[in-house]
């Protein structure tokens, strides 16, 4: 349900966490919210699964960031009188099996629950199948290229953006036309060829993407997709890409024919994979 309150003033139950991901255990948490719910995001600014800007997209409720080191020197109690200050109708505080708060992780859930007149609810650990849903082990499965595994914990595709930049320019030319991106805030997949689609102005395309160092040709570190049956003549500043799984590992190719036929199969298994 969407939630028509936005203001502090109105919210009546919060969830608390860094909430980088936005994943299936995060989700969890926002189900306990009532129809005033709000999220608070306790940002370290060392989220790079979900930066700050893209998370609302992932919540209909509002969120509400508080910087670590704004909070960090509050003990327990002063933490929660800011939230009950900030937060004047709030009824009901829900969080992790694994929450702390307060100066030095000080304050225990117990603690909070002592502290807080309303309702604490705990969600109990997420697993999915036999492994527990983190963000670490998101970010592991992403670093290493598992973007199945990384998306069915993510409970959607893994996405990152950037601003087009000029390429190298030999795609068009030798090869196949390419779209590069610079991605500076994103945990950007492992090295190697996906299967993606990528948005531009707001279209979605299927895609096939390379990451990774150009070793076949002028060695610099790159992000370039290509369109896959639409050759685009106008493009936005802003490009996203959604991976769906990894194609095969970058390779060097001296002959540059080899390297386009290479491409060319690319395409082909993308095709298969994006039916």
């Amino acid at each position: 349900m969407k939630s028509c309150f936005t203001l502090k003033s109105n919210i009546t139950s919060i969830a608390i966490g860094g909430f980088d991901g936005m994943h299936l255990a995060h989700q969890e948490l926002f189900r306990r919210l009532d129809e005033g719910g709000g999220i608070v995001v306790i940002e370290t600014g060392y989220a790079n699964l979900t930066p700050k800007k893209n998370r609302a997209k992932y919540s209909s409720y509002p969120l509400f960031y508080y910087p670590l080191d704004d909070i960090k020197h509050l003990t327990p109690p002063q933490f929660v009188a800011l939230l009950n200050e900030e937060f004047p109708k709030l009824e009901k505080i829900v969080v992790g099996f694994d929450f702390k708060f307060g100066v030095n992780a000080s304050g225990s859930i117990a603690i909070l629950k002592s502290l807080f007149s309303g309702v604490v609810e705990v969600v109990n650990e997420f697993f999915f199948g036999e492994i527990a849903v983190h963000s670490r082990v998101i970010r592991d499965f992403i670093s290493t290229g598992d973007i199945p595994k990384a998306n069915q914990f993510l409970g959607k595709n893994y996405t990152i953006n950037g601003l087009h930049v000029k390429g190298q320019g030999l795609g068009k030319k030798q090869f196949v036309p390419t779209i590069n991106i610079e991605c500076e805030e994103f945990l950007v997949p492992s090295s190697g060829i996906y299967a993606t689609f990528s948005r531009v102005d707001e279209v979605r395309y299927k895609s096939v993407t390379f990451i990774g160092h150009r070793v076949s040709t002028d060695g610099k570190y790159a992000i370039e997709t290509h369109i896959l049956e639409n050759d685009l003549k106008e493009i936005n500043s802003h490009i996203e890409i959604e991976f769906i799984e990894k194609i095969r590992e970058n390779q060097k190719y001296d002959d540059m024919e080899q390297l386009k036929l290479q491409i060319l199969d690319d395409i082909e298994v993308t095709k298969r994979i994006l039916l």
